[in-house]
């Protein structure tokens, strides 16, 4: 699963890297050390083109009742994408990509203990994105509320060893393809959906700071004592 990340890259950085245009990137775009569900995301949209846009952490399907439902959709499962009715629209209408240079998994302890949170990221240090889905739900009073999800799949042999899921990431070739708003091939979607190479990714035991979502700061990456 994908419960916590980050986006700590500059600004020109994100842009240069990711190939977007720089004035696409806002530019109050601040540093986000530990990003948490049910807060607003940065992604990218194909709507008259490529654009980036701020949507909140979890899916609320548009025929939702309520909007409490958001909080148990921060991630899809691959495998049920094109089943469950939460995910098959959006599958074919509405995908994005959720920007991140670096995400949270938490190991359970030998013994018992409290579980140990990991962070993980490209060796590169560069940036990267995850393959979501949104949607646009309606409030009784009218207003609009965007929403997006994070796909999931199998863990890679790394991240295996702490969990058994991860979040896609995609890589560069494959983008273009899943913001295709032209593109409902439901099959060649799916078989973009892999889990990214673990010989190009780094993971290491953070401090229990990031455990609090209150704490949004460069202390979350510290590497924990003893385990660097």
């Amino acid at each position: 699963m994908c419960g916590r990340f980050t986006l700590v890259t500059r600004r020109e950085d994100l842009a240069s890297q990711l190939g977007i245009p720089l004035d696409a990137v806002p530019q109050d775009l601040r540093p986000r050390y530990n990003i948490a569900p049910s807060q607003l995301v940065p992604i990218l949209i194909h709507d008259e083109g490529v654009k980036m846009a701020l949507f909140q952490w979890g899916l609320i399907p548009h025929w939702a009742k309520d909007p409490s439902i958001g909080s148990r959709m921060i991630n899809a499962r691959k495998e049920t994408l094109a089943e469950k009715p939460s995910f098959k629209g959006p599958l074919k209408k509405q995908r994005c990509l959720i920007l991140a240079d670096g995400f949270y998994e938490w190991h359970a302890s030998e013994g018992g203990g409290p579980k140990v949170p990991h962070y993980i990221r490209l060796k590169s240090k560069k940036p990267f994105t995850f393959a979501g889905l949104w949607s646009r739900w309606r409030a009784p009073d009218g207003a609009e509320v965007l929403t997006c999800t994070i796909v999931t799949d199998e863990a890679n042999e790394l991240i295996s060893r702490i969990h058994h899921r991860m979040p896609v990431i995609l890589p560069e070739s494959a983008r273009d393809l899943w913001l295709d708003p032209a593109n409902e091939d439901v099959d060649a979607l799916l078989a973009i959906l892999k889990p990214y190479l673990p010989e190009e990714m780094e993971m290491f035991p953070v401090t229990r700071h990031v455990n609090s979502p209150r704490n949004d700061d460069e202390g979350c990456l510290a590497p924990a004592e003893g385990n660097a």
